[in-house]
Order: structure tokens, then sequence, then C-alpha cells
């Protein structure tokens, strides 16, 4: 007896997967396309349509370093209008990214999480660099301090006066005086 895979699971991988080599690259959707070559006798023989595919390099501000990638001329053309493949990576939804661009994904939040600093910067510069990375985060953490007093708030369903003017203090206080 010879042992069978479950035709679900195989349809269903099928199904997410229409095009394999998509997934490779930033290819917006595009895929292979099929049709018909129509001469003047009109014998049609089949044939397919390749997407448009170019191998681009993009700097990434979050890695501070370039991205090589397969993309479409449709993706390339959506990346430069979100201004860089980190926005484009961060705004596009996971279907439309594929394999390839959550793995790009996955790295620009990693490295948004623990920037590096920049190599060759002199003593100063990179203390400079330390010293505006700790205040980025400080303000980053009184911002998740407060958005979740406010959920806590809402939870509970018990908008009160004082316990917002607390948070408020609060969070000036975390902000120190540039929040004034």
């Amino acid at each position: 007896m010879f042992w069978t895979f479950p035709v679900a699971s195989v349809k269903a991988q099928l199904v997410s997967q229409p095009f394999k080599r998509s997934q490779l690259g930033l290819f917006q959707g595009k895929t292979k396309q099929y049709g018909n070559n129509v001469p003047h006798s009109k014998h049609k023989t089949r044939r397919t349509w390749l997407p448009n595919i170019q191998r681009k390099r993009f700097f990434s501000e979050a890695l501070n370093e370039n991205v090589r990638v397969k993309v479409t001329t449709r993706a390339l053309k959506t990346i430069k209008k979100h201004h860089g493949i980190d926005n484009y990576v961060h705004n596009m939804p996971s279907k439309t990214l594929g394999w390839e661009g959550m793995r790009i994904r996955q790295m620009v939040k990693s490295a948004m999480k623990d920037p590096r600093m920049p190599a060759g910067l002199s003593e100063e510069e990179a203390n400079a660099w330390i010293a505006k990375r700790t205040e980025e985060l400080e303000i980053q953490t009184a911002t998740e301090a407060r958005r979740e007093e406010i959920a806590r708030i809402l939870r509970n369903k018990l908008p009160n006066l004082t316990t917002a003017r607390k948070a408020t203090e609060q969070a000036i206080k975390a902000l120190g005086p540039s929040a004034r």
C-alpha cells in the first residue's frame, strides 16, 4: 500500500502559493499570465507572460545598509511612492509582501528596536548619538505608558478627570521640559 498526503493540505498550499517565484521577491501581486498566440491563420497556441522583474538595491535607513531584492516594476513604483523600502514593508499587507517582504519587514522591525550606531563617528558624535537615542527611548517609553494608562481607563470605562490629570502630569514629568 502506498502512502498518500491529505488532499486538503496540498490544495491549501496550491491556493496560497499560486506563483512560487513571487515569494522570492517583492512582486506586488504580479503573477505569471497565460494566453494564446493568435497568428493570421487563427491557429492558437498557448503561451505565458512573466512579470517584469528587476534586481535592485535599496538603502534601508533602519538597517543602515543596502538591501538587494528582486522587484517588479509595479513594486518599484510603490516603493518610490512610500519613500523607501522601510516604509514600504511596514505599510503593505503581508499578503502582498510574500516571504521575502516579510523577511525584510522582520529585519527592519528588529533594527528599529535596537538601531546600530553608524560607523566612522568621532567620540563626540558617538556620545551625541547615544544621548539622542536615550532621549528617544525615554519619550517612547513615556508614550507607551500613556497609551497603557488610556487603555486601562477605557477598559474600566471609568473616565475620571483626576486620573487624566495624574496621567498628564506623569507624561510631562517623563518627557521633561521639552513637553511644554
